[in-house]
């Protein structure tokens, strides 16, 4: 697998992927239109822009779901959220304040600095926001 930087993404196309790592398994493209407020003809094109970089599979007609490789990536994508989002917490912010707030720059810090945090906070498990997995400490 490529080297991961956390930084291969727009902010848009991270928040398909998370939303689809939600969602688990198969997705209507209505769906993911209406929950991240997009015109079906936008989502369209991001799908397709995603299913050629192999992190999503489309089937025409039925849905969207990620591969193998976009799976791996969308729980870097979460756990990296989770992350930064207790580290805000850590400076005063609520659960609802840090996790706000993490949604909107997450996209712009690095799998490096992800796992810095993550080292210097001890492992965390658990979040404010979920679950956190090992996968996004230096493991990916």
């Amino acid at each position: 697998m490529q080297e991961i930087t956390g930084l291969e993404l727009s902010p848009k196309k991270v928040e398909y992927l998370k939303f689809l790592f939600k969602k688990g398994g198969l997705v209507r493209t209505t769906d993911i239109s209406s929950q991240l407020q997009v015109d079906p003809s936008t989502s369209t094109k991001t799908i397709a822009d995603l299913a050629g970089t192999g992190l999503v599979e489309h089937i025409p007609y039925r849905g969207v779901r990620l591969t193998e490789k976009g799976q791996l990536y969308a729980e870097f994508l979460v756990n990296r959220h989770n992350i930064l989002s207790l580290m805000l917490s850590h400076y005063g912010l609520s659960s609802e304040e840090a996790c706000a707030e993490t949604a909107r720059f997450e996209s712009f810090v690095s799998k490096d600095a992800v796992d810095k945090i993550c080292s210097s906070m001890g492992h965390p498990q658990t979040g404010v926001c979920g679950k956190i997995r090992h996968i996004s400490c230096g493991i990916l």
